[in-house]
């Protein structure tokens, strides 16, 4: 632990004065020895960004990160490459197979995301070290090490698949989906030859010293060959040590970090983890990302820090045998696990599997809403763009079309013609689809959110939360509000109602997202998630209701009500609390930075103040949204939103600033009495839009798009123009709208009240406990 370390060393100890967490016995002056390779591997958002440059330079690109272990360098590498959960788990999951060897020497000189996939097929076409080393200055060592896992992959596909050949196999990590693409053997009888041959995965410790002092942290790896050093055990049963094995709890990790699953899934499996420790259980985590803190070796009973794939996770299972794991807490990673760890035998904690799956089956789910009388946006399930196009027409445009089973809106869009199903469904489908293709009714409405904790009858809402955005921005993206502010009581109510409905019906045993939309006085159900979700943390912490501490208490069979809460919707904090996304559209070139229904965040701040646009203020400058500065802006809109974007001008010049504006959306402001310049397109005579860009005195771009995906027109250039420079860009005339109502308060960072959230926190917990 080098930073806990590094602020010893800060009060005064010396190296010699400081014991080694790990062992116990050594101190940090002791030099570290290791019988082990690990491989950090960046998780890339290009499956985000379709349009985005993939090249890889000085500007970092990644959004996280994983890591792997093992006692060869070819094995750590293969295990990082299936822990991305980028659809990819060897070194053929990118096919450049139809490439001359003459085409590699030229993709080999593209640095990017692909380069080792690329090497590879470059050692299949007989490209020597060498050459490939000139080209790329990758080190040889590195180039001999991909070689052998494509000689291993060559054998496996000349066969026979021997016990020796397996076993060799296995030692560099190939995993049984891959062994049997290659040996065309079904991946069910090489896992019993594997179990017949004695090939099974064996865990090393990790102790910082080869194994020369006992370790008092269990933190595994997996190898194959090898004495193994975890212990199996059951729960009830006499360790080697003397003790008898408590209730064991399996809590699956979310992963690498990434756009749509991030830190926040982190978040709920520690707080899960202590509570679990904290009802007397044995805590057990797999999870591969080392930014974590749930990868910290003090977190948990124990940590395997594996890939979390079916294989990966029942090798641990097998070591481990725990009474049931938590699913709910890892994001759409944990979930996708669902299915494998029953077929295991590991019962799954809290919401069943069945009420997970009802709440994304169309079919089901809307029986369920009929059932609670909730109404939702009409729309149906596809397979196919011909299926697609035929709902949408009778649905009408505009749609939304998404995947089923996906997090962060993954290749969700909404579609304003049969062109846009078209192009949307051949994106979509570039990946096989194994559950059906979502195609719904647009309502454009306020959307609200809510996050809540059940016990199966009783349902406890820390509150609501509304999006300044409207319904079409994917929730991530969306300015969050806590309380909302500008629904009325019935709306709440109503949001409170169908909550309760919706847990009871599908039999919630911890917790559970909705989103709504509203429409007036109508609430509609978007979206169900019986799990937890990204704003978790934040509900929790503006709150003060630990709802990860409270779900983990009713998964192990504790009530509501014996936790001293009283169900229902939680009275209202007499603070606003905004939660404000944060972007990194600058780091990656070509990116579209329109937002839409699929998320593009990379993060997010906290702004907490007594009122809405105190908070909302705080929020924007967390966010690096500094204004003013030369109080002069750019307004380009399509001609559906030119009537709100008047108002939204005219409170701008209120405030001073100078409005350049391109040609029809002049012309409407002006007419309207709002004094605009006339500013000139692209491609069109000086001063053109890019001319006061580059020029840098523009504080702010404001541009709705109408054809956001095509790079060559003007809207495109000029939104990636103002970030590339450093220019504000919003492309929402809602987030506009909230700007310049947080500038209109005329807040100064001296003048802005200082909230300490952690008393907040106290008070509640004051609150709690009286």
């Amino acid at each position: 632990p080098i930073a806990k370390v590094a602020a010893k060393i800060a009060l005064g100890y010396t190296l010699d004065e400081i014991k080694n967490a790990i062992t116990g016995k050594t101190y940090a002056s002791f030099e570290p020895t290791l019988d082990y390779c690990v491989v950090k591997m960046p998780r890339l958002p290009f499956d985000k960004f379709i349009t985005a440059k993939r090249t890889l330079t000085t500007q970092m690109k990644a959004t996280g990160e994983v890591m792997s272990i093992c006692t060869n360098f070819e094995g750590a590498l293969m295990k990082a490459i299936r822990s991305l959960e980028q659809h990819v788990d060897c070194l053929r999951s990118y096919d450049f197979s139809a490439l001359s060897a003459e085409d590699l020497k030229e993709r080999l000189k593209k640095v990017d995301d692909q380069r080792i996939w690329v090497i590879a097929e470059a050692l299949r076409k007989g490209l020597d070290y060498e050459t490939i080393h000139e080209i790329t200055m990758v080190d040889e060592w590195f180039i001999d090490k991909i070689a052998v896992l494509v000689e291993m992959e060559e054998k496996l596909e000349k066969g026979p698949l021997t016990p020796e050949l397996l076993r060799e196999a296995k030692r560099l990590e190939f995993p049984d989906n891959v062994i049997s693409r290659l040996s065309g053997m079904p991946e069910e009888q090489i896992k019993n030859l594997r179990l017949e041959n004695g090939i099974t995965a064996a865990y090393k410790m990790v102790d910082t010293c080869a194994a020369e002092f006992e370790a008092s942290t269990p933190y595994y790896y997996s190898v194959y060959g090898g004495e193994n050093e975890a212990e199996e055990s059951r729960s009830g049963q006499l360790r080697s040590d003397g003790t008898v094995c408590p209730k064991k709890v399996l809590v699956l990790g979310s992963g690498p970090i990434r756009i749509g699953q991030g830190i926040e899934f982190d978040y709920c499996s520690v707080h899960a983890t202590w509570a679990f420790s904290k009802a007397g259980y044995e805590t057990v985590i797999i999870n591969n990302n080392p930014e974590t803190v749930s990868t910290d070796f003090d977190i948990a009973d124990k940590l395997y820090f594996e890939p979390l794939t079916p294989e990966d996770v029942e090798n641990v299972v097998n070591i481990e045998h725990p009474d049931g794991a938590v699913v709910q807490f890892g994001g759409q990673t944990a979930i996708k696990l669902t299915e494998s760890l029953m077929k295991m035998g590991v019962p799954i904690l809290g919401t069943s599997a069945e009420n997970v799956d009802a709440a994304e089956d169309r079919e089901l789910f809307d029986k369920i809403l009929e059932e609670c009388e909730i109404p939702r946006p009409s729309g149906g399930t596809v397979y196919t763009a011909e299926e697609a196009k035929a709902v949408a027409n009778r649905l009408g445009y505009p749609v939304l079309v998404r995947p089923s089973y996906v997090l962060g809106g993954q290749g969700m869009q909404i579609a304003i013609s049969d062109a846009d199903i078209e192009e949307f469904m051949a994106i979509i489908n570039r990946i096989a689809q194994d559950h059906p293709i979502l195609v719904d009714k647009y309502l454009q409405g306020k959307e609200m959110e809510v996050d809540a904790v059940c016990d199966g009858t009783d349902i406890l809402i820390p509150g609501l939360m509304e999006h300044v955005e409207r319904a079409g921005v994917h929730s991530g993206d969306s300015i969050s509000v806590y309380p909302a502010q500008t629904v009325s009581e019935s709306v709440k109510k109503t949001i409170a109602e169908y909550t309760r409905r919706l847990a009871k019906s599908l039999h919630v045993i911890g917790l559970i997202n909705i989103q709504f939309i509203v429409v007036g006085e109508e609430v509609y159900v978007i979206e169900v998630n019986p799990r937890s979700s990204r704003t978790v943390p934040y509900i929790s912490k503006v709150t003060g209701i630990p709802i990860v501490d409270l779900a983990a208490a009713v998964i192990t069979g504790k009530k509501i009500r014996d936790l001293g809460y009283e169900p229902g919707l939680q009275p209202e904090s007499e603070y606003v609390a905004v939660k404000m996304p944060v972007f990194s559209f600058e780091k990656i070139r070509g990116a579209e930075i329109s937002l839409g229904p699929e998320m593009k965040s990379t993060g997010e701040c906290l702004g907490v103040a007594k009122t809405f646009n105190e908070a909302l203020y705080k929020a924007f400058l967390g966010a690096g949204i500094d204004l003013p500065k030369h109080k002069q802006m750019i307004i380009t809109v399509k001609d559906a939103d030119k009537g709100e974007a008047i108002e939204i001008a005219r409170r701008f010049e209120k405030l001073g600033y100078i409005i350049y504006a391109t040609r029809s959306t002049a012309a409407a402001l002006n007419e309207a009495g709002v004094k605009a310049r006339k500013v000139n397109k692209i491609n069109q005579e000086s001063p053109t839009v890019m001319d006061l860009i580059l020029g840098h005195r523009i504080d702010l771009v404001i541009d709705t798009p109408t054809q956001g995906r095509d790079k060559s027109r003007d809207g495109f250039l000029i939104r990636r123009t103002a970030i590339e420079t450093g220019v504000n860009c919003l492309t929402s005339l809602d987030t506009a709208r909230a700007l310049v109502g947080s500038l209109e308060t005329k807040m100064r960072s001296g003048q802005m009240t200082l909230v300490d959230i952690a008393q907040l926190d106290r008070e509640k917990a004051q609150e709690h406990a009286e």
